[in-house]
């Protein structure tokens, strides 16, 4: 048995022991979950039944068991349970939250966990999609199935090859190094999620090569974007695509190595995260690209407006299972884009019924409490909108103002633009074109330059043609942000002056 099964099946046990009469568990992972249930049962004394609404209520792990005459009905099943058995149980239930609409079925179970707390026992409710009711969710213990640690991944690949190679031989060539690779690519994947993608890489070629290491994360990609909760972000190959920032960058520098253990040997604490307010368009996520370029690390994307669900508890359910999936793929930059908007009604009355500010009050614990090695990095533009706990000393490791470019990074946005569209930028007049972009952002300097060429493409010009006129007349056709929301940015500048440190 692997680590991480071992601490969950002695932390169910533990529950069992302090006799929880009701503890609810949602995995996609059902046999797993089983199988760390019988792990405990077998630590504790009590008779074990299972229910199920196809073969009612069984006895014993070994399944097979004749079942209990008419306990189909999970009313039924519990009602016995509550009334006919004259010593505690545990009793595990499968998919039960789906049937407790049912009245009867609510307050049967309802008087089941009543005896269960006045007699001893259990009630493990099992389910893969757990909306329950109030009273159940108050009166229950949540568990949550650790994801595999690498060390059990790596079980995992091997005993996933074995048992490819039994039905028809596999050729592996690969390094350790690689399967290291492997491993981390498989980071924050259920058991099964990993296991069919060592099977996908097999199945055709039969062969486990290298080629089959990026494979994987091109799949674990594909299966993040699916569940819609985390996304990955493509960053620059290093810091020289991206102009200006230099606080930004030297703050970065100083703390690039703070996850080393030399470093916890020293008395640091790892860098937990940053908050950047800033104009809209003026290089906020060009900095949490910036921040994963820096580091060397995956740049992964929380969009809290996915997380919001019209069933009770499902929002916070799904705020649970990213932050979650982003401790298991740690070491990572975990970037929540614009987050006022993701929690606005926290910084207000709430229009919700409390689901925003009860939303929030789960990321700032999490922000506070968690240990593996997620870097944050929350942006933000409407600083009216952000709850005032947000900014508070200790949440954030700094709060950067990402502010409108000066001349010397206009020029740097320039080239860089320029030269990523195969231009040469000595060709142009880049100080000319960095006075007439005054008080525009990144974004829109970017727009401008891609204006030019269409208007260069459409009346004929070569590649070679395009020039400081063609530039300069794009941005004079462009009304930046900081005049038609003058007042705004110029407000947002002076709330910044003295409580954020400037990025560049």
């Amino acid at each position: 048995m692997v680590d991480s099964t071992r601490h969950d099946v002695a932390r169910l046990t533990a529950l069992l022991r302090a006799g929880h009469p009701c503890i609810r568990i949602e995995t996609t992972e059902e046999d797993h979950a089983i199988d760390l249930i019988n792990g405990a049962v077998l630590g504790v004394e009590f008779p074990y039944w299972v229910w199920s609404i196809t073969q009612g209520i069984r006895q014993g792990i070994i399944a097979g068991g004749r079942p209990l005459d008419d306990s189909e009905h999970p009313a039924a099943a519990l009602f016995h349970l509550a009334h006919q058995t004259a010593t505690p149980v545990v009793c595990l239930m499968h998919d039960l939250a789906p049937h407790l609409s049912d009245d009867r079925t609510l307050r049967a179970l309802r008087d089941a966990i009543h005896m269960c707390r006045e007699r001893g026992g259990t009630i493990i409710l099992l389910d893969h999609d757990s909306s329950l009711p109030t009273v159940i969710e108050q009166t229950s213990t949540p568990f949550e199935i650790t994801l595999p640690d690498e060390d059990e991944l790596e079980s995992l690949v091997k005993k996933t090859l074995r048992v490819a190679n039994r039905e028809h031989e596999i050729d592996v060539r690969i390094s350790r190094s690689q399967l290291r690779l492997l491993i981390r690519n498989l980071r924050g994947l259920s058991r099964s999620q990993a296991t069919q993608i060592i099977r996908d890489a097999v199945v055709h070629d039969r062969c486990f090569d290298e080629h089959d290491v990026s494979q994987a994360l091109a799949d674990k990609r594909r299966l993040l974007h699916r569940d819609g909760l985390l996304d990955f972000v493509e960053t620059p190959a290093d810091l020289s695509s991206i102009g200006g920032m230099r606080e930004l960058k030297s703050w970065l520098k100083e703390r690039e190595h703070g996850f080393d253990a030399d470093a916890t040997e020293y008395g640091i604490e790892p860098p937990r995260g940053i908050l950047l307010l800033g104009v809209q368009g003026a290089g906020k996520s060009l900095c949490a690209k910036a921040v994963a370029a820096a580091w060397q690390r995956p740049l992964l994307r929380l969009d809290p407006g996915s997380l919001y669900d019209r069933f009770v508890g499902e929002s916070e359910r799904r705020l649970r299972m990213a932050l979650r999936s982003a401790e298991a793929m740690s070491p990572i930059v975990l970037w929540i884009d614009e987050i006022e908007k993701g929690f606005a009604s926290a910084a207000t009355h709430s229009t919700d019924g409390g689901l925003s500010q009860r939303m929030f009050g789960s990321l700032l614990t999490w922000m506070q409490e968690h240990r593996e090695p997620v870097f944050l990095i929350a942006t933000a533009n409407n600083i009216d909108a952000l709850p005032p706990e947000l900014l508070r000393k200790g949440r954030f490791d700094e709060i950067f103002f990402v502010d409108l470019p000066k001349t010397s990074v206009r020029k740097q946005i320039l080239s860089i633009h320029l030269k990523q569209r195969g231009r040469d930028p000595k060709a142009f007049d880049l100080n000319r074109l960095a006075a007439v972009s005054a008080g525009y952002s990144g974004a829109e300097i970017e727009q401008a330059i891609i204006a030019s060429l269409h208007s260069a493409y459409a009346t004929g010009k070569d590649v070679d043609e395009l020039s400081t006129d063609d530039v300069a007349q794009a941005l004079l056709e462009t009304t930046p942000l900081s005049v038609t929301m003058a007042e705004q940015v110029n407000r947002l500048r002076q709330w910044a002056a003295d409580r954020c440190r400037p990025a560049d």
